[in-house]
C-alpha cells in the first residue's frame, strides 16, 4: 500500500473514535437531564468516562500498542481520583446530614446608606 492509503486508514480509524467520544459525551449529557435513581446515573456516568478515558489514551495518545504503559497510565489514576473522593464525600456528606444551610436566617434588606 501506498504511504497515503496508510494514512486515510490511520484517519478513519481517529475519525470513527472521535464519533465514539461524540456519542459518548452525548449520552452523558442526556443522562444529566433524565431523572433516574442517583446511584444508577453516577455509576453509568462514572463507567461511561472510563471509557471515554481508555478510547483517548489508546488512541489520541497511542498508548494502544503500548500496554503495559496504558495499565499504568490508568489504574494509579483511577486509584487518586478515588482517594480523593473519599477525602471529600464524608465532608459533603456531614454538611448534607447536620442540616448546616437550613438553620441560617433569612437574608436582612439592605440598610439605608448614611451620609449620602
Amino acid at each position: 500500500m501506498s504511504e497515503n492509503a496508510h494514512e486515510s486508514i490511520g484517519m478513519r480509524i481517529m475519525y470513527i473514535i472521535w464519533g465514539w467520544l461524540l456519542a459518548i459525551t452525548l449520552v452523558e449529557v442526556l443522562l444529566a437531564y433524565l431523572q433516574f435513581p442517583l446511584l444508577i446515573m453516577l455509576l453509568a456516568l462514572l463507567l461511561l468516562s472510563i471509557m471515554k478515558a481508555a478510547m483517548i489514551m489508546s488512541y489520541f495518545m497511542h498508548l494502544k500498542f503500548e500496554r503495559l504503559n496504558l495499565v499504568l497510565t490508568i489504574i494509579p489514576a483511577m486509584v487518586m481520583c478515588m482517594i480523593l473522593l473519599n477525602t471529600i464525600f464524608p465532608d459533603s456528606r456531614r454538611v448534607r446530614d447536620n442540616g448546616v444551610f437550613r438553620d441560617l436566617p433569612p437574608p436582612s434588606p439592605a440598610a439605608p446608606a448614611e451620609g449620602r
